[in-house]
């Protein structure tokens, strides 16, 4: 078991969506510190104001995608705030539901920096601190745009599907020194948090982000390698080693509607 109580919890994106909500849950199940990283100072500032009643709250300013920024922001918070105990790496971008020919170079080297080079930069300066003391959780929030490909969101799914695989990996590296230092991979479906607004799902329903948020916090407690949610989504890759792919294809891209869920996306409004 992790327990959160009286640990130490850095969340980058938690000033906003599911990053904000588990925050919350994490001072209320006595988190020692919640510490987080987000690039809106505003939200950092309200985040902190409403949390304060709950415990101590410490907010960054970083751009996760600023390498230099983020081995800066660390620094200064292991001495403000000490060692981290819990790593949610949490921060996400989507750029829009284009087809890959128009996606422009901008578009795709931010969305695989903030969504997939982050979370390794992030914990490869935070890794070997938590191996030091052989105690620490990192959590890798991915998604199920990782395990199953989606049109109109083919950067996205891409920069997801390595967020995956680096992780796993990870896992395993730890589980072969024996280290006490666990990772839990997350993937979750569209949550209703205001990022894939617009989203239209037929028949797996769109993520409730406080269930969801309980469900993630819940499988870094229990030391989960890996968690879809819903957890049909852990027949996917079953299914995707079983069938053809034409019968793949017809079946969740036709029958469960999964290819047209980004055809009205409009995202958060900014």
């Amino acid at each position: 078991m992790t327990k959160i109580r009286e640990n130490c919890v850095l969340i980058t994106g938690g000033a906003s969506g599911i990053g904000r909500i588990m925050g919350r849950m994490a001072l209320q199940k006595g988190a020692r510190c919640l510490i987080i990283w987000d690039i809106n100072e505003a939200n950092i500032a309200s985040t902190k104001a409403e949390f304060a009643p709950l415990g101590r709250v410490e907010g960054y300013v970083v751009n996760v995608a600023d390498k230099e920024a983020v081995v800066a922001t660390y620094q200064r918070v292991k001495e403000e705030c000490g060692a981290v105990d819990i790593l949610i790496n949490c921060a996400g971008i989507v750029t829009g539901n284009k087809t890959f020919d128009k996606q422009s170079i901008d578009e795709i080297v931010r969305t695989m920096e903030i969504n997939s080079i982050a979370p390794m930069v992030i914990a490869q300066q935070i890794l070997p601190d938590m191996l030091a003391r052989n105690h620490g959780h990192i959590c890798n929030i991915a998604s199920a745009g990782g395990m199953i490909s989606n049109p109109k969101m083919s950067v996205y799914a891409a920069s997801k599907w390595a967020v995956i695989g680096w992780s796993d990996s990870v896992r395993i590296e730890l589980a072969e020194r024996k280290s006490k230092v666990r990772i839990t991979t997350v993937a979750p479906f569209y949550i209703n948090t205001g990022m894939f607004d617009g989203v239209r799902s037929r028949i797996i329903p769109i993520l409730n982000p406080v269930r969801t948020s309980r469900k993630i916090l819940r499988a870094i407690e229990h030391n989960r390698d890996f968690r879809g949610i819903p957890f049909g989504f852990h027949f996917i890759r079953l299914c995707q080693g079983l069938l053809p792919t034409v019968v793949f294809d017809f079946l969740f891209g036709k029958c469960f509607g999964v290819y047209s869920t980004m055809d009205h996306f409009t995202g958060r409004k900014k």
